[in-house]
C-alpha cells in the first residue's frame, strides 16, 4: 500500500524526516526488529511520503506505533492529527456550534427525509436507495457526534434511531445481513442515547428477523421477548400490539404453535380500536386491523391453518396498493398456505405473482423465499 497520510502525521508532531527515522530505529531496537540502515530509512521515508515506494506491512506496523496513528490515517483514508501550526480547535468548535444551532425545524427536515426514503422504499424497494440512505445516516451521525448537551442530542438521536432502523430493514431486504445487523446496533445505541425505549424495542424486534434469516429461530424469539419485556407498559398500545405480532410470527417459525396463538391474541387485545395505521410518536410502525389480519393470516399459514387462505385473499383485496413489497410477502404466505393444503397449481400462481413483485422492488429476501417455495411445488 502507499501512504498518503505519513507526511501529515509527521508534520502534526513537528518532526523532520530524520527525527522520524530516529523514532523507527529506537522502536526497532527495543523490540529486536531488523530494519534497514539509517541512510536507507531516510530514502524510504522520502519515497513513502512521495508515493514512490509502497509501504510494507512490517514498516506500516512500526510507523503506526511510532506516530500513534491508525492504519486509515497512515494511508490517508481517515483524518489524522492536526499539525502543530494549525488551530484544530477552531474547526472543532465550529462543528460543535453548528450542532447546537440544529433546532427543531432542522430535526424536522431530517425526519421528513427519513419519511421520504421510507415511502420510496415501500413502493420501489431498497436496492436503489443504498447511497441515499448511507448519506442520510452519515449526516445524522455527524450532527450527533458534535451535539454536546442532552437537549441538543436527544432529538437528533431519536431521528438517527429511526433512520438506522429503516436502513437496517432495507439492508436485510437486499440480502446484506452484516450491514443490517450493524445498522440495528447503531439504532439501539442512538435509542439508548435518547432514552427512548420505544425506538430501542422496535430496533430489537426487527433485528430478530436477521437471526431468522440466519436460521436461529430460538434466539430470534428470545430477542423479541426481551424487547417486549423491557418496554412493558412504557410504549403505545399500537407498538405493544406490533411487538406481540412479531413474537407470534417468530414463534410460528420456531415451531411453537401455542406460544404463537397466545402472542397473536395479545396483539389483537392491545391494538387500538381506531382505523389509524400509525402512531404519531412512532411513525415507523404501520399497524391497523387490516395489517394485523394480514399478519395473522401469514402466521396461521405458517402453522398450516386452512382458514388462513381466505383471510389472506381478503387482505390482498383491501390492502394499500402502494405497499408493493408487502404484497409480494402476502403472495408468498398464500403460496405456503396452498402448499399445506396440497394445492400446487394455486401455490405456483401465487409464487409467480410474488416473484414479479419482488423483481419490481429488488427484494432479495422475498426472491429467496419464492425460490425456496418453488422447489416444493
Amino acid at each position: 500500500m502507499y501512504s498518503t497520510g505519513l507526511r501529515e502525521a509527521r508534520n502534526a508532531r513537528g518532526w523532520s524526516q530524520r527525527r522520524l527515522v530516529a523514532g523507527i530505529e529506537e522502536y526497532a531496537r527495543h523490540r529486536g526488529l531488523e530494519i534497514a540502515s539509517t541512510p536507507s530509512l531516510l530514502v524510504y521515508v522520502s519515497e513513502w511520503e512521495n508515493g514512490r515506494r509502497a509501504l510494507s506491512d512490517s514498516y506500516a506496523a512500526i510507523l503506526r506505533a511510532v506516530l500513534g496513528v491508525t492504519d486509515g490515517e497512515l494511508v490517508g483514508d481517515a483524518p489524522g492529527p492536526v499539525p502543530l501550526d494549525s488551530d484544530g480547535y477552531v474547526q472543532l468548535l465550529e462543528q460543535i456550534d453548528s450542532a447546537r444551532s440544529i433546532g427543531r425545524e432542522m430535526v424536522g427536515t431530517l425526519l421528513a427525509q427519513t419519511e421520504l426514503l421510507r415511502t420510496m422504499d415501500r413502493q420501489a424497494g431498497a436496492a436503489s436507495l443504498v447511497d441515499q440512505m448511507g448519506s442520510h445516516l452519515a449526516a445524522l451521525q455527524d450532527v450527533l457526534t458534535f451535539a454536546v448537551l442532552p437537549d441538543a442530542r436527544r432529538p437528533v438521536a431519536i431521528a438517527l434511531a429511526g433512520a438506522a432502523t429503516l436502513a437496517a430493514w432495507q439492508a436485510l431486504d437486499v440480502g446484506a445481513a452484516d450491514r443490517a445487523w450493524r445498522h440495528y446496533e447503531l439504532a439501539k445505541t442512538a435509542a439508548r442515547d435518547a432514552d427512548e425505549i420505544a425506538y430501542l424495542a422496535h430496533a430489537m424486534a426487527e433485528q430478530a428477523y436477521v437471526l431468522v434469516e440466519a436460521g436461529r429461530h430460538d434466539l430470534a424469539v428470545s430477542l423479541v421477548r426481551e424487547a417486549r419485556r423491557a418496554s412493558s407498559s412504557r410504549v403505545s398500545s399500537r407498538l405493544a400490539a406490533w411487538l406481540n405480532a412479531v413474537e407470534g410470527e417468530l414463534c410460528a417459525l420456531a415451531g411453537l404453535p401455542e406460544d404463537c396463538r397466545r402472542a397473536l391474541d395479545r396483539a389483537l387485545a392491545e391494538l387500538p380500536p381506531d382505523s389509524d395505521d400509525r402512531d404519531p410518536e412512532m411513525v415507523s410502525i404501520f399497524l391497523n386491523r387490516s395489517h394485523l389480519d394480514r399478519w395473522r393470516g401469514n402466521t396461521m399459514a405458517l402453522l398450516g391453518d386452512d382458514e388462513a387462505v381466505g383471510d389472506l385473499y381478503e387482505v390482498l383485496r383491501t390492502m394499500d396498493p402502494t405497499f408493493v413489497r408487502a404484497r409480494a410477502g402476502v403472495f408468498c404466505h398464500l403460496a405456503q398456505a396452498h402448499l399445506v393444503r396440497e394445492e400446487a397449481d394455486d401455490a405456483r400462481s401465487c409464487l409467480l405473482a410474488a416473484r414479479r413483485l419482488a423483481g419490481r422492488t429488488g427484494s432479495v429476501r422475498h426472491r429467496r423465499r419464492v425460490e425456496r417455495l418453488m422447489r416444493m411445488v
